[in-house]
């Protein structure tokens, strides 16, 4: 389909042809090689607000205040503006008015988000396309040596107060709230969160508890169950009764002179970590048929690694569907490095309504390598409602970009510490990916180490960044230069750039950093005039 690039010979064929069963989307977005961003507005009026992301249906702009306290959240408008004169199409130079953020964003709204001693995590936000849900996030300030308590792991900071703001951004109305006290959640980045349907998923790092929340169609977050010290809703409540039993019959015996044992739940293993012990003793158990090997084997990789199996805690969870999560578990020292590809973790696949752990993997296993390889589409886990988000290249779905990671691949010079590079991106963070189509690798090929679907602040260059045809390969489709002239005389100044990508129109911004912690000293927009 589609022999010819120009726009009014495509639309013609599309009415004539049928596409192949499967194909209609793929077909509709290879119109993209036409509608591109050729023009751009350098260094845009705009208001002073930390600017966040896109909707991935792409209906609206979330931003939020500098000082951490209010969400903003804008509507995105198309360009328009009146031009005098007979040369108007040919006129390079925009008017005044059309040069100002207002031109292509509409405010809808400032609600308050954080309270007083709060602030809003301003990496942290989730999208529930289906009901238009935004999920957000204020913390107070974090304390670095907090007190052992009852329950908490020793290591990890703590904070006061951690809250979970479900709102309606239609209207930006606060539909229902769930808090932490005392608690550590991972929200850069969405890292502690996870959003599948109408499913949420958040890990308490403290408390090394996954609790699931649902998101009703009427606003509120409902508890559904919380995995760690217990996996079934009644685990509690049948250890508790066993343990007063037991204390009865000790009554009985020693007419209570016992008082100064210990209380008998402390020497318990967590919920969750009995479920992987056993898994781990029975997966070692039968691979040896001969008694004598299985004690052996028993020796040398259950007991000897024991107590490292012990020690292990949850330090990240994604869901692989609605029964299914897949479980990082690591040291507290993972956690908190940056590089965690060189330490050991381990991943497990827990079964929620079973309770029951299903596989489990050393993050340099070559199984689950070759399982990320080929079915990479299934980690990421979108809802089958989403529009857009079905669409992101991956290795697995996409050739060029399965020719670029067996490329990386070859070039490795440890096949096993390439392994473990690329499985320390698993879980996935949810939502971290723009579903533009100017990243669709199928459409454009572009360096991926200058700008990339994954929304990051990288490296800033004077040279634009080319987006090539994948069909024609000597075709240039389009350019985004983040300063006139390769940056201009000030280009020494500008060390990150950072862009956001409408999901589905030729739309994107592009922010110039002087540093990670400081605003932006620049804005572009860039937009197909």
């Amino acid at each position: 389909m589609f022999k010819t690039n120009n726009v009014a010979s495509r639309i013609f064929e599309r009415q004539i042809r049928t596409p192949a069963p499967g194909t209609s989307v793929h077909s509709a977005r290879r119109f993209y090689e036409n509608l591109v961003p050729s023009f751009t507005i350098y260094d845009v009026e705009c208001p002073d607000h930390s600017f966040f992301k896109f909707t991935d249906d792409g209906q609206y702009f979330v931003c939020f205040s500098r000082n951490r306290q209010d969400l903003i959240v804008y509507r995105p408008t198309w360009l328009s503006f009146s031009c005098k004169g007979e040369d108007c199409d040919n006129n390079q130079e925009l008017p005044p008015q059309a040069k100002r953020f207002e031109s292509f964003f509409t405010q809808l709204y400032v609600k308050p988000l954080a309270s007083c001693n709060e602030l809003i995590c301003k990496d942290f936000f989730l999208y529930m396309e289906s009901n238009q849900y935004g999920i957000f996030a204020t913390s107070t300030a974090q304390i670095q040596d907090a007190r052992g308590t009852d329950g908490a792991i020793l290591g990890v900071p703590s904070f006061e107060k951690i809250t979970i703001h479900l709102f309606r951004l239609e209207d930006g109305f606060k539909l229902d709230e769930k808090v932490f006290h005392n608690d550590c959640v991972n929200l850069t980045h969405n890292m502690g969160a996870f959003l599948y349907d109408d499913l949420l998923a958040v890990v308490s790092l403290r408390y090394q508890t996954i609790h699931i929340l649902q998101i009703r169609d009427s606003g509120n977050l409902v508890d559904v169950r919380a995995i760690g010290a217990y996996c079934r809703e009644d685990d509690e409540l049948f250890i508790n009764s066993s343990s007063q039993l037991a204390g009865n019959r000790g009554d009985l015996v020693d007419n209570g002179t016992n008082h100064d044992q210990p209380n008998s739940n402390n020497s318990f293993l967590s919920g969750i970590k009995q479920r992987l012990l056993s898994f781990i003793f029975r997966e070692i158990w039968s691979e040896e048929t001969d008694q004598t090997q299985r004690v052996q084997c028993l020796k040398k990789k259950f007991y000897f690694h024991f107590q490292d199996y012990v020690d292990l805690v949850i330090l990240k969870v994604q869901f692989l569907d609605r029964h299914h999560l897949l479980i990082k578990f690591g040291s507290v020292d993972v956690g908190a490095s940056r590089n965690t590809d060189q330490l050991p973790a381990f991943f497990a696949v827990y079964n929620m309504e079973t309770t029951e752990i299903v596989a489990f993997y050393q993050n340099a296993a070559d199984e689950l390598y070759l399982l990320f390889e080929r079915f990479c589409d299934h980690f990421h886990a979108t809802s089958i409602n989403s529009m857009y988000m079905n669409f992101i290249s991956s290795h697995s779905n996409n050739i060029h970009a399965l020719e670029q990671l067996k490329s990386m691949k070859n070039k490795a010079t440890s096949v096993s510490q390439f392994v473990k590079k690329m499985l320390s991106s698993l879980p996935l963070n949810c939502q971290s990916m723009s579903p533009s189509p100017y990243f669709d690798q199928s459409l454009f090929r572009f360096d991926e180490k200058l700008i990339s679907a994954t929304d990051r602040p990288r490296q800033s260059t004077d040279h634009p960044i080319r987006f090539i045809s994948r069909r024609q390969p000597n075709i240039l489709k389009f350019k985004i230069k983040t300063g006139p002239e390769f940056g201009g005389a000030d280009g020494r100044s500008k060390k990150y750039s950072h862009f956001l990508f409408h999901p589905a129109w030729p739309l994107a911004l592009s922010f110039i950093q002087p540093s990670l912690f400081l605003p932006p000293s620049a804005v572009n927009i860039h937009f197909r005039r």
